[in-house]
């Protein structure tokens, strides 16, 4: 993997599972590591493993939904370390699947608010940091194998996946031609909290035998093998990479 000493990273969604595993991998690659989420407690125990590891992390709690709340994350990272190159846009919710008949309009306004226009917000001020900068950057969007596949009772987190689809490829072409790539990663069934709340939704059986069964690898991933890819869009290795998607799934969309 590239260099990244003396790079800044920004991962939001970074108190658990695939975040909480990204910030760990860009801090063992050498870069400094903004932390944004919701629970403050989750965010100081990340600072403080991955300060005992020997690397440089900082944290702030942050509403993805909430211009300012981006802004004012942006504006820390900027404040910390002087600069930002790379940005993981992974803060998400699953909701509650319901049926669409059953669900609240303030249900699928949550999801598509943290989800969808949360993305947007953090692309917007990520990139207006990045451009102020001057030295180009790397973004990369958390979507799912939900971008493409719908599943029942899951409305709201489906569209808002399917979203980042077009909102990546067209912010893509926006700025690819001002130095910053933006790309796309949809994870399949990773063994993360979020994952875990649909398998007791689901069943062991369920899940077990219908939707790992469908796998080629037979086995649900784990966060860091994400972080690796999440990593890799990021650094030099993947300079001619942009506006495309990356689905580490253990081969589960090829079964559908």
């Amino acid at each position: 993997m590239s260099d990244m000493n003396d790079r800044a990273a920004l991962i939001t969604g970074a108190s658990s599972g695939i975040g909480r595993a990204t910030a760990h991998a860009f801090a063992a690659n050498g870069a400094k590591v903004v932390l944004a989420a919701r629970r403050q407690d989750e965010l100081a125990s990340l600072v403080s493993e991955i300060e005992a590891g020997g690397g440089k992390a900082t944290a702030i709690t942050t509403d993805v939904s909430a211009a300012k709340d981006v802004e004012r994350m942006v504006a820390h990272a900027i404040e910390a370390y002087g600069r930002l190159d790379y940005a993981v846009n992974n803060a998400g919710i699953e909701g509650r699947w319901a049926g669409i008949t059953e669900l609240a309009e303030d249900e699928w306004d949550t999801v598509l608010n943290i989800n969808l226009k949360g993305t947007f917000l953090c692309l917007k001020y990520e990139a207006r940091a990045m451009l102020d900068c001057g030295h180009g950057g790397a973004i990369v969007n958390i979507g799912s194998v939900n971008s493409f596949l719908g599943f029942q009772t899951g409305s709201a987190y489906v569209a808002s996946k399917h979203g980042m689809i077009g909102l990546t490829t067209s912010v893509s072409a926006e700025l690819a031609p001002k130095g910053i790539r933006v790309n796309l990663l949809c994870p399949g069934f990773i063994d993360t909290p979020m994952h875990r709340r649909g398998r007791a939704i689901l069943g062991d059986e369920l899940y077990d035998k219908v939707l790992l069964s469908s796998v080629h690898l037979r086995r649900a991933g784990r966060p860091e093998e994400i972080a690796r890819s999440i990593v890799f869009l990021c650094s030099d290795e993947a300079s001619y990479i942009t506006g495309t998607t990356l689905t580490p799934d253990g081969g589960f969309t090829l079964t559908i």
